[in-house]
């Protein structure tokens, strides 16, 4: 399946369906833990300051999702990345439809937004994957992404990633 398959829907996300989307796709994983949480609040917070959430279509059906994060200050210097903020950038939670894995749509995302970042003059982009997640660790690193460090989250173990376009 190629995502340029998928009506792309990029603007007033319904966060409602997006949590719902959320929930599903954790509530089928067999590592849930492996899939951060987001409240609907935090949501609000990332969009309202130029966050942006990729939502993909095969009809009515939600297939797949990609988040773009600005990264703060504070991030950076937590996880001892030397950038000016104006040049990073964070990649959220990327999502695939259990009924639709198997068919590369993260790795086809990530591809994507890193021609969105680009194309915003972002040069890194910072990441992190729960450190058992070997699927998306595999993806990340095909994409070029560099193990940073093994960091523990609120939402638990985390080994983070930068990637350098």
């Amino acid at each position: 399946m190629k995502l340029e398959e998928l009506k792309i829907i990029d603007h007033n996300i319904d966060l409602d369906e997006y949590l719902k989307f959320y929930k599903y796709v954790r509530d089928n994983m067999e590592h849930p833990e492996w899939l951060g949480t987001f409240t609907k609040e935090e949501l609000i917070e990332i969009l309202s300051n130029n966050g942006k959430i990729f939502n993909y279509y095969d009809g009515d059906i939600l297939v797949s999702s990609i988040m773009y994060i600005p990264i703060a200050k504070k991030t950076l210097i937590k996880h001892n990345i030397n950038h000016d903020v104006s040049e990073v950038c964070s990649l959220g939670p990327v999502m695939v439809n259990p009924k639709y894995v198997g068919n590369k749509l993260q790795y086809q995302m990530q591809t994507m937004f890193d021609n969105y970042v680009k194309n915003l003059c972002k040069k890194y982009i910072f990441t992190k994957v729960h450190p058992d997640n070997i699927y998306s660790i595999r993806n990340i690193e095909k994409s070029g992404y560099v193990f940073t460090e093994y960091y523990v989250s609120h939402d638990g173990p985390r080994n983070c990633y930068i990637k350098e376009l």
